[in-house]
Formats: structure tokens, sequence, C-alpha cells
């Protein structure tokens, strides 16, 4: 019995660690997410909107959540209007999904402030085409008013914006990064 139990914990142990190496959590500083994504916006999210999909291949009851954020691009500076996209989210009480990779209901509410960077995406399943949020919810940084100006609230480490950082200070590192990746 002893013998067969430390088989069993051998096994366990090597396919755990197995499932461990496939996984994996990608670590991004701020010009690796500006190589990665297509832009970033600062804005105000003015809407918010559920979907469902049901898809002959990829299966039923899809659900993603377009939020329409109105600001500025942080790359050149211009206003603009953008619908970003990411999995999961409720059309009611009963209809929906939760998502762990997805932003929180405080990260997305209706009149936040945030920056969010995005990517446009053939097919983020289902057939959807859209600027899908990029890295989930490591792609949507809250802001806050001050006394110095807007702030954009740092995630810590192995997010694009690690600390919190003025947002007059996000945009001039935005323009020499995006300089320099030219």
């Amino acid at each position: 019995m002893k013998n067969l139990l430390g088989k069993f914990a051998a096994v366990s142990l090597f396919l755990g660690t197995a499932a461990l190496g496939t996984a994996q959590i990608e670590r991004l500083d701020l010009p690796t997410m500006l190589q990665k994504a297509d832009d970033a916006i600062f804005g105000t999210i003015t809407h918010s909107e559920v979907i469902r999909i049901d898809h002959p291949v990829d299966g039923p009851e899809l659900y993603y959540t377009h939020i329409t954020i109105e600001g500025r691009s942080l790359s050149t500076g211009l206003n603009e209007s953008r619908v970003i996209t990411f999995h999961g989210g409720f059309i009611d009480d009963e209809n929906g999904v939760y998502n762990s990779e997805s932003p929180s209901a405080d990260d997305v509410r209706i009149g936040s402030e945030v920056v969010a960077f995005y990517a446009w995406t053939e097919n983020m399943g289902g057939d959807l085409a859209a600027n899908a949020l990029y890295a989930g919810h490591g792609g949507v940084y809250r802001t806050v008013k001050g006394r110095k100006g807007t702030v954009v609230l740092g995630r810590g480490d192995g997010y694009a914006i690690n600390k919190n950082i003025k947002l007059s200070d996000l945009d001039g590192e935005v323009s020499r990064i995006r300089v320099e990746q030219r």
C-alpha cells in the first residue's frame, strides 16, 4: 500500500508539473505591450454591451463584452471613439459567463476614465472580429484625478503599467517608445 501511494504521488507530481509547464502568464512591460498592441486609448467608457454568439464550430453560449471608450489615442494624440471587446460578461442575471482573464466590473464601469490597450483580432471565437482588449484584465488601467493631473494606476510587477504614473508622463513614454519602435 505504501509503495502504491508513493507511485501515485510521483505520477501526480509529474502530471501536475507537466500541466504547469504548458500554461504561462505573459509578463508585459510598456515597450512590449506597445509592440504587441495596435494602440492604447485614454478616455471615458460611455457604453457597454454584452453579446452572445452560438457558433456551429466554436460552440454555443460565447459571451463577449463590448465597451465604447471616447477619448484620445496615446500614440497619435488624436480624438477617437473605440469599441474594445473582451471575453465574458452577463446579459442578465442568468445569461452570461465569468472569464478569469477579463477585467473586473469596477474596471469597466460606464463613466470610468481608463487607459486601454487593444489589438485587432480577426476571430476572437465565434467568428467575431473586433478590437480585443490586449492581455485581458492586464490591458485596462483605471485613472484618478489629483492635484497634479490625471494619474494612471499601475498594477504591479509584470504589467505594462507597473506603478502609478501621471498621464502626461505616460504620454511622453508612449511617444518615445513608438519612435524607437519604428
